[in-house]
């Protein structure tokens, strides 16, 4: 399986280092400007730091990357974290950056999108814009770690959100709530 990340100016860039690190498709990395300063601001970290875990990282102002095509093969795009002023970007069509493109292909070629949003509360005109991508199959996935297994420490809360993510992309079997009685 073949994905496109992106890494956006959101809050929560230790969930991208995470999801990059656990999740076993092939990678390619997209980070804005913003999601440069918030990966070394929250986690100590530059985009050159994860490397091993990526096939290849692509700069956000390269919209000649092959990326930038929906004549190539990428099987989904995942934003982790997503800005609402990403959502908002591509609500409207706008695709004036590489990730903001990468979606407009996922979108035009029907591929998965999944876009992490982390940010509370969540505007009136986010919400009518998360709800217009929905429709149109993309999926809005809030960073909301699930807490019934009852995490011990923030790298539990991380990876059950990374674990979900993978699962969702369809790339790891997810085990829920009680799921031993399903066995």
């Amino acid at each position: 399986m073949k994905i496109a990340v992106g890494i956006t100016g959101s809050s929560g860039a230790i969930f991208a280092v995470e999801f990059l690190k656990n999740c076993p498709a092939e990678k390619f990395l997209v980070v804005s400007k913003w999601g440069k300063v918030v990966l070394k601001d929250e986690v100590g970290l530059t985009d050159k730091d994860l490397k091993p875990y990526i096939k290849r990282q692509f700069s956000n102002d390269d919209l000649t990357s092959p990326l930038a095509s929906g004549t190539n093969s990428i099987d989904a795009v995942i934003i982790i974290p997503c800005t609402t002023s990403t959502i908002g970007k591509i609500a409207s069509g706008i695709g004036d950056t590489l990730l903001t493109r990468m979606a407009q292909v996922a979108l035009k070629e029907k591929r998965k999108l999944i876009l992490c949003v982390r940010e509370t509360p969540l505007s009136t005109i986010t919400l009518e814009q998360a709800w217009k991508l929905s429709r149109d199959g993309v999926i809005i996935m809030p960073i909301s770690p699930p807490l019934y297994f009852k995490p011990q420490n923030i790298q539990e809360y991380v990876d059950a959100f990374v674990n979900k993510l993978n699962g969702v992309l369809g790339v790891q079997e997810i085990k829920g709530w009680r799921y031993e009685e399903l066995e």
